[in-house]
């Protein structure tokens, strides 16, 4: 992998340089090789084709001319459908500036300082850049109101742009060094600056998420207003609706409710600014709610989000499947949120829900193709669902082109003992740690096999810790509290060595603790053992009552009709008594494994392949939570 020396690329969590930041830092995905045959494909996959035809669809649909027409560039209307579509562009922008960090590709970045030119177009002179009012003034759609910021607090959109600006802003600068595009966010932020605050207009952003853009410019540039902008926007929010998580003060929810994506852009800001001002009460807020999420709204897959009328969260235990609507944006929102919670208490359950969001529901919204999406992703379809080549509303495809490329930045972080291996995948990493340089290369057919070997690169011998993560599958733990558990009685196994002999180590929230003085060259073999789980909901989550789903190290599994022919997979069902016992058999299917599991006592096994890949082969029947026999009392 080519590096420029600029590019350490903060994503999602930052990596504070200044004032306290979070005790547990991120290690960059830059600094991380991956070179296995499950993720390395995909962040190519999204180079070369996911990033290009979203840019072509913000070509053809007008989100770019959008730019054009504001700046004058060209004559012309607004071109699209809704007010936030200068946010998809942003969002291509920033997951391409990530990616020309992995594949240096001096043709997309002539490409970006042509787009950035038309930004700086579309700028009025004062700061500002909307393209729908600027185009169309007070007279604009409809959500917007007649003046600026009228609106901020219901659907404008004015703020919740100008978030993923400053976004695609520090990423883009972080990965060429130009300043063309930071400049344009910074003489926006200070407008904002300038117009909102105790003295000045006291509103908030109906959507979330300049918080996150505004801490991320406040860490690059050094400029406390806007951390304090960020957390004056926080603090701002009371008597509003629920649909945006305004009604009450933040540091007073307990409870996730309204739209997903929204809150959990929330939660991660309020995690940003409680990590650089101490401000416990955020932390202590976005605690309670996690817990609300994963003890009683998550799906098995990860997924948030139940109800389509507000995109977001229902009341508990309701989660019914064939229409649930677990949006790709809220799974992506939902991984930023958990990976900052462990950033600020290092412990594995966080990394644990991260993990099951990330390789069941993320992964579901893009095909392997990495030109089809979904926008919710369902566990149960009776074929009328199909993942499609864009939207209307296109949040979701704009943001796979910027996380993708972010996912080696999750494998590993540091503190001041040490560091953590949070995710396993084949990769080489250069990790700074003590202001020296320690090398890890990890070697693994993760996630279909959970043995992994970590080979430790050193200049000189060094002492620290080592935490390799269990994960909660592996410790008999389906998630977290008791939302789902598994039924059959696995006991947990697992087993570390170190250069070839077998060690004893403690469990510290979730990880093995090694502690030993490191020499280059030495090796640490993790195996986890991978059974077939049997997955039972609580039964306060009436879809799943007499229900099943399955479970092999972090994939769920679903019955799909190309590999069951001759089987309604709707109509199916499945003997708890007799799964244990079934042959488990994996065979090669787009570098996928399959699990063979009983029926209801017929010649014909169910096969089941790992959710995420589901809708692959076209539209048809699909079942991840399968009916239980009727069996006799016993």
């Amino acid at each position: 992998m080519q590096r420029l020396i600029l590019v350490i690329l903060l994503f999602p969590a930052v990596i504070f340089s200044r004032g306290q930041g979070y005790p547990i830092r991120q290690v960059p995905f830059t600094a991380v090789e991956v070179t296995d045959n499950f993720w390395r494909p995909r962040i190519k996959t999204n180079h070369e084709v996911t990033i290009p035809i979203a840019f072509g669809y913000c070509e053809t649909t007008g989100r770019i001319k959008n730019f054009e027409v504001a700046g004058g560039l060209t004559e012309g209307t607004f071109c699209t459908m809704y007010p936030f579509d200068d946010s998809d562009v942003f969002k291509i922008v920033e997951g391409a500036s990530y990616s020309l960090q992995t594949f240096p590709d001096p043709e997309l970045e002539d490409y970006l300082d042509t787009l950035i030119y038309k930004f700086v177009m579309a700028q009025e002179d004062d700061g500002y850049l909307y393209t729908n009012r600027t185009i169309l003034g007070g007279s604009g759609h409809e959500w917007i109101g007649t003046e600026r910021w009228q609106n901020t607090h219901l659907h404008s959109h004015e703020l919740y742009n100008m978030g993923h600006m400053f976004e695609a802003a520090v990423a883009h600068y972080r990965a060429t060094g130009k300043r063309n595009f930071l400049d344009v966010a910074i003489k926006a932020a200070d407008r904002i600056d300038e117009d909102f605050g105790w003295d000045a207009k006291v509103s908030y952003p109906g959507h979330q998420g300049i918080e996150i853009g505004l801490v991320k410019l406040y860490n690059v540039t050094g400029e406390k207003r806007y951390l304090d902008l960020a957390k004056f926007f926080l603090d701002a929010r009371k008597d509003g609706p629920e649909y945006c998580q305004a009604h009450l003060p933040v540091t007073e929810q307990e409870e996730a409710v309204g739209h997903a994506v929204r809150a959990t852009y929330m939660y991660s800001g309020m995690a940003d600014v409680a990590a650089l001002t101490g401000e416990q009460d955020y932390i202590d807020a976005i605690s309670r709610i996690w817990e609300d999420i994963t003890y009683r709204k998550i799906y098995v897959t990860g997924g948030i989000g139940a109800s389509g009328g507000n995109e977001g969260f229902a009341e508990p235990y309701y989660l019914p499947n064939a229409t649930a609507y677990c949006e790709t944006c809220a799974s992506i929102g939902n991984i930023f949120f958990n990976h900052r919670l462990f950033l600020l208490h290092g412990d594995a359950k966080y990394y644990d829900v991260l993990e099951r969001t990330l390789y069941n529901a993320m992964l579901s919204g893009v095909s392997l193709s990495g030109d089809r999406f979904f926008y919710p992703n369902v566990l149960e379809s009776d074929g009328s669902h199909e993942r499609q080549a864009w939207f209307g509303c296109a949040c979701c495809p704009s943001n796979i082109c910027r996380f993708i490329p972010s996912v080696p930045g999750y494998v590993y972080a540091v503190d001041k003992d040490g560091i953590y291996v949070n995710l396993y995948m084949s990769n080489h990493a250069n990790i700074e740690y003590e202001k020296e340089t320690v090398s890890l290369t990890q070697e693994t057919y993760y996630p279909y096999d959970g043995k992994i070997k970590i080979t430790i690169g050193l200049e000189e011998t060094k002492t620290f810790v080592l935490r390799l993560r269990i994960p909660g599958w592996a410790r008999g733990e389906a998630i977290d509290g008791d939302l789902y558990v598994f039924r059959d009685r696995h006991e947990p196994e697992w087993k570390v060595m170190v250069n070839g002999d077998s060690i004893n180590c403690t469990i510290e929230k979730g990880y093995l603790i090694i502690d030993r003085h490191w020499q280059d060259g030495d090796e640490v073999v993790l195996d986890l053992s991978m059974h077939v789980r049997q997955v039972a909901a609580d039964e306060r989550v009436k879809a799943d009552s007499a229900r099943m789903a399955f479970q092999r190290g972090p994939l769920v599994y679903a019955a799909e009709w190309p590999d069951n022919p001759g089987t309604d997979v709707l109509k199916v069902k499945v003997n708890p008594t007799s799964v244990s016992g079934c042959e488990e058999k994996s065979y090669m299917l787009v570098e996928a494994q399959t699990i063979r599991l009983c029926g209801d006592c017929g010649e014909q096994p169910l096969v089941f392949i790992p959710y995420h890949l589901w809708n692959n082969r076209g539209p048809g029947p699909m079942q991840v939570w399968i009916p239980l026999v009727d069996l006799p009392d016993q």
